[in-house]
């Protein structure tokens, strides 16, 4: 991974010899203990050599694997679209923070048993730990500060690899490991870590708070409104929800604690109702722009969440719209160019029919209103989505002319960004927006226009997107994950 010290023996763990479970939480479990002993053995050495002792070698773990050999082409349930490999071979994948990610292992091994008939191999990789991600989750380690260690921490210790921290296997590239077996998984654990690590920096909240279903949104007026609602279920003991998690991973438990102000807000504030079982909603409020919701999504992808939907503001672009109308995406037209190298502009971007009616049937539970009623306040459309917050300063000619050639309704900046990465990721995507001016047609919105806006939509709206979550989360696992996301040869694991 880098170059090692030519004065400096190697010295590891002491390493275990690979088992095979057809019991899937008897093998996470082993997972645990393997990471467990890996980081523990970095933490010691690390802390060794930060207190001033001068290091006697050079000092490597690995991650634990996950390695399933598979020897006939198995007939597999036509409607599952994921939890089982295409054909024969060997699949493996690397494993980080088993603990967090316990459910999903062994809901996704248990598939794998279950669909194959095959026991899975645990064992030991040959990918190096890199030290950074090892003493990240471990307070007894004390970090020192820049230039205070007298010799290079790359000299000692393996650190983060970009080489190989990458998208390829999501992208679609044909990957395989070194050892030439296939992907058993959409990510490797140094590409998990890497995310796990971003964000806590840019949300200021610890990915285990982090809900299987996730709310976008693009302005802070929809947090006060999230928090509201939040006090409201925890005051209910049959509500399912157990605690509300604000930025600085502050916790309450009951509708009446205080939540302290914040004294630095993170780039990305994000928020947590949490149920015990991980299915409850986080909202993340990822600003303007195309960037950030690629970043968010980026990261929050490698924990393989169940749903995400965009709950934002927008432009209207046609005139029989009203401020406040609700604009529901079945399709977008991609100008936000942020994912071009990942994702070509000409991939369609489908619809996926378990998020649209979720969506669709909240708004009608929120509003009170249905069928022909239903359109006086929500249309469904093409969703426009451009990296220029000021296009309407330029030539408008051909914004305007491409806008009105692809049919849509609605103008903004991250949408079509977070339904292109939840395609690309594997996440079911939907998009239900707001409209908060119309440009085109002079209705810009004024400082006591905005008031009355915000005041009468922005419950309204996040109370939607709510219900649509909980909406999903009733629904089996095997239906949401749809088909339409998966490529001619997939990775097992979800």
């Amino acid at each position: 991974m880098n170059t090692t010290s030519k004065s400096l023996a190697l010295e590891t763990p002491p390493l275990s010899e690979p088992r095979n479970f057809t019991d899937p939480a008897a093998a996470v479990a082993f997972l645990e203990e393997l990471y467990f002993e890996a980081t523990s053995f970095l933490a010691e050495k690390f802390s060794q050599v930060a207190s001033g002792q001068a290091p006697t070698a050079r000092y490597r773990a690995f991650y634990p694997e996950i390695r399933v050999v598979t020897t006939s082409y198995a007939a597999m349930d036509s409607r599952l679209s994921f939890g089982h490999v295409a054909k024969p071979g060997i699949y493996s994948t690397t494993i980080t923070r088993p603990d967090l990610f316990r459910n999903y292992l062994t809901q996704q091994i248990k598939q794998i048993v279950r669909n194959h008939g095959v026991s899975v191999e645990i064992g030991i990789s040959d990918t190096p730990m890199p030290v950074h991600f090892a003493v990240a989750n471990d307070e007894s380690v004390t970090i020192p500060q820049e230039g205070v260690m007298s010799y290079p921490l790359r000299d000692v210790f393996d650190v983060p690899d970009l080489t190989t921290t990458h998208d390829d296997i999501v992208n679609g590239f044909g990957f395989l490991h070194e050892d030439g077996s296939a992907a058993l998984a959409p990510f490797t654990a140094q590409r998990i870590d890497y995310s796990l690590a971003r964000l806590s920096h840019y949300t200021a909240t610890d990915a285990s708070h982090f809900q299987n279903h996730v709310l976008f949104t693009n302005y802070q007026f929809y947090v006060s409104e999230f928090e509201a609602y939040a006090r409201q279920v925890l005051a209910d003991p049959n509500s399912g929800y157990t605690s509300f998690v604000s930025t600085g991973n502050v916790e309450i438990f009951d509708a009446e604690t205080e939540i302290p102000p914040t004294t630095k807000t993170p780039q990305m504030p994000t928020y947590h109702l949490k149920r015990a079982d991980g299915s409850g909603i986080t909202l993340v409020n990822i600003g303007v722009g195309p960037s950030n919701a690629k970043t968010a999504t980026d990261h929050i992808a490698v924990l393989r969440p169940h749903a995400w939907i965009m709950v934002g503001h927008c432009a209207g672009l046609r005139n029989s719209q009203r401020l406040g109308d609700f604009v529901l995406a079945h399709a977008y037209l991609r100008e936000d160019h942020v994912l071009d190298a990942d994702l070509p502009v000409w991939v369609p971007i489908p619809a996926l029919a378990e998020i649209q009616t979720s969506l669709e049937t909240a708004v009608e539970e929120v509003t009170e209103l249905e069928g022909y009623e239903l359109k006086r306040i929500m249309r469904t459309g093409t969703v426009a989505t451009i990296d220029n917050r000021n296009w309407e300063l330029r030539d408008q000619s051909g914004p305007v002319q491409r806008l009105s050639q692809s049919r849509a309704i609605a103008l903004d900046m991250e949408s079509a960004t977070i339904a292109a990465n939840g395609f690309r990721f594997r996440v079911p995507y939907g998009t239900l927006l707001c409209v908060s001016d119309k440009p085109l047609h002079g209705e810009l919105k004024l400082p006591g226009m905005a008031s009355d806006f915000y005041k009468s939509q922005v419950a309204r709206h996040l109370l939607i997107g709510i219900r649509s979550m909980e909406i999903l989360r009733d629904m089996p696992i095997e239906r949401i994950h749809s088909r339409k996301l998966r490529s001619f040869e997939e990775t097992a694991f979800l």
